[in-house]
């Protein structure tokens, strides 16, 4: 018999000062690349309070959840990680968040499996930042003249 695949939800930050991009750098088998900030909803939790977790355990400060940007539908069997967890299947939603003006890019007390470290991306230079998902730069870019929330579907 089957295992049944479950569905997890997951809540992302959108963070963005000065016309930068904040990103967790990741490490893979000699391999970099980048991801946003936040993780895996738990019970009970609503996804902004998920968020505020997640953003503590990773890159060590507070945030204040905004608006609903974005929502991914990621099956990880049909992208280039599928050999890591081929059964997952996860909605990401993505929030636009702040955090303080003061904030210096930092490990939270919980960094990611293989999280090496968190900085900011300039908008005009994501194209040189393997940043997954790919389907969000080219609307991060132009944030001010997108309708939200956009469902951009299984993507990676």
């Amino acid at each position: 018999m089957e295992k049944k695949k479950e569905l997890r939800n997951s809540a992302k930050a959108i963070i963005i000062r000065d016309g930068k991009l904040l990103v967790i750098l990741k490490q893979r088998d000699n391999s970099a690349y980048a991801v946003l900030p936040g993780g895996g909803q738990h019970w009970g939790e609503t996804l902004p309070e998920a968020l505020v977790r997640e953003c503590r355990e990773e890159i060590g400060t507070k945030v204040r959840v905004r608006k609903l940007l974005f929502m991914r539908e990621y099956r990880a069997a049909h992208h280039e990680f599928a050999d890591v967890n081929p059964g997952t299947h996860q909605l990401e939603f993505y929030f636009k968040c702040k955090i303080s003006r003061d904030y210096e890019p930092a490990q939270g007390s919980h960094p990611d499996n293989g999280q090496s470290g968190v900085r900011w991306v300039p908008l005009d230079e994501l194209d040189k930042v393997r940043l997954y998902p790919r389907a969000i730069c080219p609307i991060l870019a132009d944030l001010k003249h997108s309708d939200h929330p956009i469902y951009l579907g299984d993507c990676n």
